[in-house]
């Protein structure tokens, strides 16, 4: 079976247009969520009549799924870089390398990551198989990330990595309800998370 292809904001011929109307609909969506963002709403924003938006999209629904499928994106593409550049690294500085860098890429694409954990419900309709896979895609990575961590001796014996994941995953994305970066230093943050998760301090190299 084929996958689905993931719906993602990048250009096509009219990717300003596009990219625009997705910036719109982002900030929309963080403040107001999936049920009080209407298309009419999105394309006043964006200054363009409604009718317009079906230019680029074919539904509401295609256009969140653009959205949140970028949210995951910058925050997905910004781990995979930070991990390459930490590939000689030991289990332990690799997770809080991937730490930082999802709370950098979190906070730094504050509107599209915030509509993509707030609307992932789509209202009363089904999530978009495309929106599962690149969010399945992007926890693969913290399961690697993990297993890694616990062959290493790094994760106490009895403990859950499932369990683990889920705690660190949902801690740091519940930081878009109280991260200010005038109190907070994502690198300490990033210290302070690994401990949590890692407090064997495993960092040998691999």
């Amino acid at each position: 079976m084929t996958a689905p292809a993931i719906r993602t904001g990048r250009a096509g011929p009219e990717g300003g247009s596009r990219r625009l109307i997705l910036d719109m609909a982002a900030r929309l969506l963080r403040s107001g969520g999936y049920h009080q963002t209407s298309l009419r709403e999105i394309a006043e924003a964006v200054g363009i009549r409604k009718a317009s938006l079906y230019h680029h999209f074919a539904s509401k629904e295609e256009l969140v799924e653009a959205v949140v499928n970028d949210g995951v994106r910058f925050v997905d593409e910004a781990v995979a870089a930070a991990l390459a550049a930490a590939a000689q690294a030991g289990p332990r500085q690799r997770l809080e390398a991937a730490i930082a860098a999802h709370l950098a890429a979190l906070h730094g694409h504050g509107d599209y990551t915030s509509a993509a954990i707030k609307v992932f419900t789509f209202g009363s309709g089904p999530v978009p198989e495309s929106v599962r896979l690149s969010r399945r895609l992007y926890e693969d990575v913290w399961r690697g990330l993990l297993a890694e961590l616990r062959e290493a001796g790094g994760i106490a014996p009895g403990r859950s990595p499932e369990a683990l994941r889920l705690f660190l995953l949902g801690a740091l994305n519940g930081s878009i309800d109280w991260y200010r970066p005038e109190r907070f230093d994502i690198a300490a943050l990033s210290r302070e998370f690994a401990a949590l998760v890692a407090p064997n301090g495993v960092d040998a190299a691999k």
